[in-house]
This record gives structure tokens, C-alpha cells and sequence, in this order.
């Protein structure tokens, strides 16, 4: 009888040993869940994103993306099958992201034959960039870059294009700035900004300065003929 009682206290003087284990690993899940947290608020928005989609969709864009992990070097191109799908990620992307939502109005994206277009037009005082300059804004800059973020991880080649209206610029000699100079020069600075945040140089297939010859209004004078259009083209075959 005395042997069972030993056997018997041995086991409970186990589990109360081992309970310590089992508390210390529920405290360390959940301070590694509160610095997930914290990193999370201090993260930008275009990781926010990316996790918030992630637990809306746990598998990713399999069409975009392959494996949908970052950095695996698995990216799919774009095509005309899986081309609205980009396109309502980057609108979703510029619709939840606070410091690009109240340019929402002023972009644009649109399917063509060529790839998606994205149509980033100007308001009348200037929204993506100063009047006049090349300089762009704080919001246009911020833009660009996210628009960086979201498409260099697919081998698709990027055309940019810059517009303007139809108002002349003062100077009239023939070495005066103008038009054609302002839409090429504007163009090119996205595809500086968009560099900067990582899209590789030998994406960028082309830059184009059209000055005022393609409106997208009938008044020619009208603000949103001023604009930047990012052209994810299509993989050629």
C-alpha cells in the first residue's frame, strides 16, 4: 500500500512541474502576438495592406503572384486574364490606404488592349504635381511610390506617359520651356520616384511626352488633360 501511495504522489509532483511550461508558453505567444501588433501600427501602409489581405485571402494572388510569399521570386506576369484582379487590388489599395484616399478621384485605371492604364489627372490647383513644374506633390510623390510597391514584383514591362493641357506657357521663343517639355519631364520623374522604390530600371520599356496632342476631355483646356499615365503592359509572346 505504501508503494502505491509513492507511485501516486511521483505523478502529481510531475505535473506541477511541468505546469510551469505550459503558463511561460501561453505568455510568450502572446508577447509575440502584442509586438506583432505594435510593428503592425508602425508599419507602412503598403504593408498593412499586404497583411490585411493576406487574412482575407490566406493563398494570396495566385495569378499575379505564384506563391503569393514575398521575395520568392515566383511572380507570374500580368495578362488579360488576370488583369482585373490587379486592378481592384490597386483600387482597393488607394481607397484603404488614409494618406492616398483623397486622391482616389483623381486616378483612373482602365483594361486596354496594351495592359492596364492608370490615369493620374490633375485637379486645378495641382494634385500630383505643382502647377506648371515637374516638382511633384507630397501626395503625388506618395502615390508613385505605391504604385512602385505594387508593381515591381511583376515582370511586366512599364510605359509612362505625361499630358498636359492645352494653355500655353508665357515664353514664345522657339528655346522656351513648354508643353512638350513639361509632359516628358513629368513623366520621367515618376519613373525617378518609382525607381527610387525599387522598381527595376529595366522595366521601364518607354517614356512618352504627348503635350496637349491627347486630351481625354472635349475642352482641351480642361485640368484632368494634365496628367501621368502608368502603363503596365501586357506580356508580349
Amino acid at each position: 500500500m505504501s508503494h502505491y501511495s509513492s507511485e501516486s504522489g511521483d505523478g502529481s509532483s510531475t505535473q506541477r512541474n511541468g505546469a510551469w511550461k505550459v503558463a511561460y508558453a501561453d505568455f510568450v505567444t502572446a508577447l509575440m502576438a502584442l509586438f506583432i501588433v505594435l510593428w503592425l501600427m508602425g508599419a507602412s501602409p503598403d504593408i498593412q495592406e499586404a497583411v490585411r489581405s493576406y487574412f482575407r485571402s490566406p493563398r494570396g494572388h495566385p495569378h499575379l503572384t505564384g506563391s503569393g510569399v514575398a521575395g520568392s521570386g515566383e511572380a507570374l506576369a500580368l495578362t488579360e486574364r488576370n488583369v482585373q484582379e490587379l486592378k481592384a487590388r490597386l483600387e482597393r489599395t488607394l481607397r484603404d490606404t488614409p494618406a492616398l484616399r483623397k486622391l482616389a478621384p483623381y486616378v483612373q485605371f482602365t483594361v486596354t488592349g496594351e495592359g492596364l492604364r492608370i490615369e493620374l489627372m490633375e485637379s486645378g490647383g495641382g494634385m500630383f504635381f505643382e502647377t506648371g513644374s515637374p516638382r511633384p506633390t507630397p501626395g503625388g510623390e506618395n502615390l508613385f511610390r505605391m504604385l512602385a510597391g505594387q508593381l515591381r514584383a511583376l515582370p511586366n514591362a512599364v510605359t509612362l506617359e505625361g499630358h498636359t493641357d492645352a494653355k500655353p506657357f508665357r515664353g514664345s521663343s522657339p528655346d522656351a520651356y513648354g508643353n512638350w517639355e513639361l509632359s516628358f519631364d513629368r513623366a520621367n520623374m515618376a519613373r525617378r520616384i518609382m525607381l527610387a522604390d525599387g522598381l527595376p530600371p529595366d522595366r521601364i520599356a518607354e517614356i512618352r511626352g504627348y503635350a496637349d496632342r491627347h486630351p481625354i476631355t472635349a475642352n482641351s483646356m480642361e485640368s484632368r488633360n494634365r496628367r501621368v499615365s502608368v502603363i503596365l503592359q501586357y506580356e508580349k509572346h
